[in-house]
């Protein structure tokens, strides 16, 4: 008898859709969730939320829940090692100022077409809104807080809250930027005898990003409860009552992402087709997740893997953009806000009040500390310009709608600014820019015909060597060889 050998077929494995087409999935199953619960309504005497409401409530705010509590050591390693990744580049303080200069002029533009649309349309004029629905805002903001709120309390950056529920912890965030910076830069100094330490912090933060993306791909069910929850719980009434102002915001965020960045990217001479279907990936997180924060992975994963930008650049930017570049959180949003809270107060502003609030937007958006919410930075605008802090409580019962526009457009940003400049000092992969994204919305790893960061820099220096060469000489600078 002869041995056969039995061919084992393969498992066929249901074929899923990508990441983006899941969540806008959970986004329509969202709506129509949130809506059924609508129509259901509360139940009981006392009008409790009915099951299908605590079951979206639920679900939104365990995927909140998650998100949250791995931003803390993701600020800390993140930064640290951001810092670190500096230390070898030679043109890196250059590479960081530049960045800085390109967040304050996109704020800049972002807080100008806040404050024309808020002067344009003016939302708080007969805004139709019951004033026996404002309640405080839980935080507020003014200068001396800030500051205050920079220096760390402990090492940790640790609060202590003691509320009707007891005491509780939380993170600061703006204190924890403020001691990995100190570690960062203490570590580069330390130099060579600092290495095991930068070495367990890069490694751990391999750690924390593998679980975060864990948590990402729940972002398909997290988006069910979330706009379900957002649905049920404000209704389409409050959307109504307060729907000129929303309108407004929407308008000046879809100007900054479908007309700013793809003018800024055309004028840097990169594709604005190719930046946005590089960045969607993010852009969709950030407008389910609302936080600059957790959807810092992919952020980092399309601007290196899809945009091109370097990792020892990228390593940099951004994180420092997740916690300082908000045009969504801290240009747009307050220049509207403090317009229309002025408006509905019947204050008039002056021109020095516009410039209050274009500085506030450039300099202040670090208050946001890329975490979900702008409360904080709409209050420091708005006790800077001197309006009344009452009217931040108008706007919080559309605030969970207007965030989710509001993170897409800071994370659009986050992503853009990085390729600008790369592209600037000529370090960007600008194959791999152009290249076709896979079915999962990025550019396949050994995708055939694209370049490495370092291969496409050395390429464009070998291009300007030559054009610069006199006549009949060949310079060659270094190769780059596509793979």
């Amino acid at each position: 008898m002869s041995a056969q050998t039995a061919e084992v077929k393969p498992k066929r494995r249901i074929p899923l859709p990508s990441f983006g087409v899941q969540v806008i999935l959970g986004l329509f199953l969202g709506l129509i969730l949130g809506f059924v619960a609508l129509q259901i309504g509360p139940v009981g005497e006392e009008a409790e939320p009915n099951w299908l409401a605590v079951t979206l409530q639920t679900i939104g705010s365990t995927f909140v829940t998650l998100l949250r509590t791995i931003v803390p050591p993701l600020i800390v390693l993140a930064v640290i090692s951001s810092i670190a990744n500096l230390r070898n580049v030679t043109n890196a303080a250059r590479l960081a100022w530049k960045t800085l200069l390109w967040f304050a002029i996109t704020a800049l533009i972002a807080v100008a077409i806040g404050i024309a649309l808020g002067l344009g349309i003016r939302p708080g004029f007969n805004g139709a809104v019951d004033e026996s629905s404002l309640t405080e805002p839980s935080s507020q903001g003014s200068w001396l807080a800030f500051i205050e709120s920079i220096v760390p309390a402990n090492f940790l950056g640790l609060a202590v809250d003691e509320g009707s529920q007891g005491i509780s912890l939380s993170f600061n965030a703006l204190q924890l930027i403020v001691i990995a910076i100190v570690l960062g830069i203490a570590a580069v100094k330390v130099g060579k005898q600092a290495e095991p330490f930068i070495k367990f912090t890069e490694s751990t933060l391999q750690v924390v990003l593998k679980a975060l993306w864990w948590v990402i791909r729940l972002a398909p069910i997290g988006t069910v409860g979330l706009l379900g929850n957002a649905v049920y719980s404000y209704g389409w009434g409050t959307i109504g009552a307060l729907g000129k102002y929303t309108l407004t915001i929407y308008i000046g965020l879809a100007l900054v992402l479908f007309v700013v960045y793809p003018i800024l990217s055309l004028a840097n001479g990169l594709s604005p087709i190719k930046y946005f279907s590089g960045v969607w990936p993010a852009v969709q997180l950030g407008f389910v997740s609302r936080s600059s924060m957790g959807t810092m992975p992919v952020t980092q994963r399309v601007t290196e893997q899809n945009l091109g930008v370097p990792r020892y650049y990228s390593a940099f930017a951004v994180p420092f953009g997740a916690t300082t570049k908000m045009d969504g959180c801290a240009a747009i949003y307050p220049a509207i806000s403090a317009i229309f809270v002025a408006d509905f107060t019947n204050t008039e502003l002056s021109i020095t009040s516009y410039l209050l609030i274009a500085f506030v937007s450039v300099i202040g958006s670090t208050a946001t500390a890329g975490t979900t919410g702008a409360t904080v930075m709409l209050t420091l605008t708005l006790s800077t310009v001197g309006l009344p802090l009452d009217g931040v409580a108008l706007l919080l019962a559309v605030d969970p709608i207007l965030d989710m526009g509001r993170t897409a457009v800071n994370v659009a940003g986050q992503a853009l600014v990085p390729a600008i400049v790369a592209k600037r000092e000529g370090i960007l992969d600008l194959v791999r820019f152009n290249a076709r994204r896979g079915p999962s919305g990025f550019v396949p790893v050994d995708e055939p015909g694209t370049l490495s960061a370092e291969e496409a820099a050395a390429e464009a220096a070998t291009e300007d060597a030559e054009e610069n060469a006199p006549e009949g000489e060949r310079v060659t600078v270094g190769t780059a060889s596509k793979s």
